[in-house]
């Protein structure tokens, strides 16, 4: 089976401008990545070259097998900023079945196939007895559950997340986290921006620290030592571990 990543001297970035530079990663099936650095290190790029939304400007990038923009179909993204407005009149089973475009095609009728897997994702996030609430009236991590949800809806191969514990409440981190590592142990790989080092060093197989370009990458008792933290961080990492 293909690697659901494989990265070998990549560089990322914008109008041909690298924002990001020499990252060798490979990723197998049912592993957990966590992508590790300051604001502005170049996590969110290195996420969006996955999907093929950022150019790879150097090197060779596979995701599961194939060119980025290829493999977009067997994805899920969770991204930092959701463009669905709070205010829009959506309940959060129609915003889970969204997940599920791909396979339906627009303006086809949903499948019975289509409900239950809404059904199933809301279930696994914690959600489905709040599959008819408005998505609006939801808190701030039930929102982020919902959009999780809406990704493990798509049946992915791969699961991208960018900054999924961004203003989530304990409970939220403590159920998304439990869906990740059920994910996984599915066959499904994951790769996750952090910035939370106890949350890298717990969930990840391999840890990614980067800021402009890869610093280390390996098993997180190997990359998340004080020297690779301060190289990284530019010395300036406070590590509590």
């Amino acid at each position: 089976m293909d690697a659901a990543l494989s990265y070998a001297g990549v560089s990322a970035g914008y109008h041909g401008t690298p924002v990001l530079t020499h990252v060798d990663l490979t990723l197998a099936a049912g592993q957990r990545l966590a992508l590790v650095g300051p604001n502005g290190a170049g996590k969110s790029t290195l996420i969006k070259s996955m999907l093929g939304l950022v150019p790879v400007l150097g090197g060779t990038a596979a995701v599961l097998g194939r060119p980025p923009a290829q493999a977009r179909s067997m994805t899920g993204y969770v991204p930092q900023t959701d463009s669905l407005d709070a205010d829009f009149p959506v309940t959060a089973a129609q915003v889970v079945l969204m997940g599920r475009y791909r396979r339906i095609g627009w303006w086809r009728p949903t499948r019975a196939a289509d409900r239950s897997a809404v059904r199933a994702a809301l279930d696994q996030v914690g959600l489905a007895d709040r599959a008819g609430k408005h998505f609006g009236t939801l808190s701030g991590g039930q929102r982020q559950r919902v959009l999780l949800a809406r990704a493990i809806a798509a049946e992915p191969r791969l699961l991208l997340l960018d900054e999924p514990f961004n203003g989530v409440d304990t409970v939220s981190q403590e159920a998304i986290l439990a869906v990740l590592r059920s994910l996984s142990a599915a066959g499904v790989a994951v790769v996750l921006s952090t910035h939370d080092l106890t949350v890298a060093s717990e969930l990840a197989d391999i840890v990614c620290l980067l800021n402009g370009r890869q610093w280390a990458a390996g098993p997180p008792g190997e990359t998340l030592t004080a020297e690779k933290l301060r190289a990284a961080y530019g010395g300036s990492a406070l590590v509590e571990l």
